[in-house]
C-alpha cells in the first residue's frame, strides 16, 4: 500500500497517509479540519541499482546455447 504525502496549507503541517491507490484523495486536514488540503508530488525511495533486472533479463538479446548433449553422433 503506498504512502502519500500532503500539506495543509492552513496549518502548514506535512502529514503521511497509507492509501489503497484507488482510493479516494483526502480531502480534510486531521487536524485542523481545513478543507486547503493537497495532495504533494513526492519521490520514491525505491531504486534500482547496479545489474539489475533489465541489464541481466530484457536489454540484451536472448543467447543461443550450444547443447552438446542433445546431438548423437552416426
Amino acid at each position: 500500500m503506498p504512502i502519500y504525502e500532503y500539506f495543509c496549507e492552513n496549518c502548514k503541517k506535512k502529514q503521511e497517509f497509507l492509501q489503497e491507490i484507488d482510493e479516494d484523495p483526502i480531502n480534510e486536514c486531521p487536524l485542523c479540519k481545513s478543507k486547503n488540503i493537497k495532495k504533494m508530488v513526492s519521490v520514491s525511495s525505491f531504486k534500482l541499482k547496479g545489474s539489475g533486472w533489465y541489464e541481466t533479463d530484457f536489454k540484451n538479446p536472448p543467447s543461443k546455447k550450444n547443447n552438446n548433449s542433445a546431438k548423437t553422433k552416426d
